[in-house]
């Protein structure tokens, strides 16, 4: 604010000092009243109600600390400079301990200094001010937030419902292949999303996708990106009747990133997707932003399959490459995470946490169960981030 905008009252019995102090504050462009005792003053600052009170401490009849007590009576919040000599610094302590502001010492010399001080004051004034209304302000939203707190969690319930029941069966056999996830949110909503389909009795389609974000919103996405794709596959046919499977992938994704843009949310998604042909034991991929990577458990030895691209949601004009990975006519695990599955491990290398969950899939010969076992994740009563597994299993009778 511009110093115009700010009344000041200058007290001080003083004709001399008190007329340089006006004189200087008024050249300075604050708007200056003033009066030659403490009866006056608070007469004036009644009246007026000023931005700003400097006072001497030495005045006949009532002296500045009475004066200063009367002030804060009327306005506690009000800033007040005083003015004292030098011999006098026991009342400085005791006005300070009142509530005043700052204190000068007569004589002032530099009148630049008695505004730096006014400033400051008035800086710190506006501060406290604006703090009291930001508590007044936060206990208005706490107690809304109270009032509605049995609405949301009642809310949060629904949506997990909801969640829970479009989730696919799970197990859920075709030929020789099993495919069984396990989804554990950190809240009541989840972030995390999965679903899969044996289509023409030959393609296993299946994604899994880590959108954005916790709570509300990303639970949403998630319910509507579940029922985009069910729209795309049943009345587009996409993922049903398509020239090749790498075309039927890139033309779903970017159907998803299209329309997750125009929604104009702050929420984007990472997503593993693919296409799992099981006449030719070949799976076609696409890794969107997400991490971890797919794992390949073969004859028991676990490894990362490739892959990157741009996330969901982000960039109008993303692009993304099919991966085509050949699989053994022999058993065989694809194990798909979520990246709260790394958060679980409690190492603070990224590439170590890659390292250890290649082990732990080995070790529990990619069973989904074992590795939940493993992190407990049955007792858990808070996670720091939504877990999602899904696993496709081939299983092949030896004899």
């Amino acid at each position: 604010m511009e110093n115009s905008q700010y009344k000041l009252l200058v007290v001080d019995d003083d004709v001399g000092v008190r007329q340089s102090l006006v004189t200087y504050l008024e050249d300075s462009g604050f708007v200056v009243y003033d009066a030659s005792d403490a009866v006056a003053g608070i007469a004036l600052f009644n009246d007026i109600l000023p931005d700003l009170v400097i006072t001497d401490l030495s005045m006949p009849h009532t002296d500045g600390l009475t004066f200063l007590q009367q002030i804060h009576n009327i306005l506690p919040s009000a800033p007040v400079i005083v003015i004292s000599g030098a011999g006098v610094m026991g009342d400085v302590v005791r006005a300070l301990r009142l509530g005043a502001t700052d204190y000068l010492i007569k004589p002032i010399v530099d009148m630049e200094v008695l505004v730096y001080a006014v400033h400051k004051s008035l800086e710190r004034s506006r501060l406290l001010v604006e703090n009291q209304l930001y508590r007044i302000e936060l206990e208005e939203v706490n107690t809304q937030l109270k009032r509605h707190i049995a609405v949301l969690e009642q809310d949060q319930r629904a949506g997990h419902f909801v969640q829970q029941s479009m989730l696919p069966v799970s197990p859920f056999y075709a030929g020789d292949y099993i495919c069984n996830y396990k989804v554990v949110p950190s809240l009541y909503l989840s972030g995390d999303c999965i679903d899969y389909a044996f289509i023409k009795q030959r393609y296993y389609a299946f994604y899994l996708a880590d959108v954005s974000g916790h709570g509300s919103a990303p639970a949403f996405v998630t319910i509507w990106l579940k029922n985009l794709v069910a729209q795309l596959v049943r009345l587009k046919q996409v993922l049903v009747q398509f020239d090749s499977e790498s075309d039927a992938l890139i033309e779903l994704l970017s159907v998803i990133n299209s329309e997750l843009i125009d929604m104009g949310i702050n929420n984007h998604l990472t997503i593993v997707i693919g296409i799992l042909d099981t006449h030719t034991d070949t799976l076609f991929y696409i890794v969107a932003g997400h991490l971890p990577l797919p794992v390949l458990l073969d004859q028991g030895k676990a490894r990362y399959l490739t892959g990157s691209g741009k996330p969901i949601g982000l960039f109008e004009q993303a692009q993304w490459q099919v991966q085509k990975q050949a699989l053994s006519d022999h058993s065989f695990s694809l194990i798909l995470f979520s990246d709260g599955i790394l958060e679980l491990i409690e190492t603070k290398n990224i590439t170590e946490k890659e390292q250890v969950l290649l082990e732990l899939v080995e070790q529990t010969e990619g069973s989904l169960d074992k590795m939940s076992d493993h992190f407990k994740l049955g007792e858990a009563t808070k996670l720091p981030d939504d877990v999602a597994m899904l696993s496709i299993r081939k299983v092949v009778d030896p004899c």
